[in-house]
């Protein structure tokens, strides 16, 4: 398992079968940032695109949001998620982890609509605000 460093940013992903919502921390991993939803076309597809941002920015830490059962339990998308993380570890040579996302959706759209967007800018918004909604969850507990 690779070590876990502490400084460089990191990036966050709302995992989907259709799209992946993407944020990124700042280098002092104050802030969590939305940066960008990439349509999910297939594995290959996406470690390329993860691989280029890590390169381009610095990343440290990859950080998948796990999406749990309200109770706590694995649901499907739990399932997959964690298939995804597995295959996508054995990818990367940084560290990739996951964090509880329950409810990051909906902080996600309730953030938007504070915003003043409406649904269509929403919409196009939600996957990326999510994945900052992860971030900084998990920012917040470190």
């Amino acid at each position: 398992m690779q070590s876990v460093k502490r400084e460089g940013r990191i990036l966050s992903l709302d995992y989907g079968e259709k799209r992946i919502g993407l944020a990124l921390s700042d280098p002092s991993r104050i802030l969590a940032i939305p940066f960008k939803v990439l349509e999910n076309k297939g594995f290959e597809h996406l470690v390329s695109e993860i691989e280029s941002i890590i390169n381009e920015y610095g990343v440290t830490l990859v950080l998948i949001g796990m999406p749990y059962a309200i109770e706590g339990g694995d649901t499907p998308k739990t399932v997959e998620t964690k298939n995804f993380m597995s295959k996508l570890s054995k990818h990367l040579t940084i560290t990739v982890q996951s964090w509880d996302e329950r409810y990051s959706t909906d902080e996600a759209i309730k953030e938007l609509i504070k915003m003043g967007y409406d649904w269509k800018e929403r919409r196009q918004l939600q996957d990326a605000m999510a994945a900052a909604m992860i971030l900084k969850s998990y920012l917040e507990n470190q």
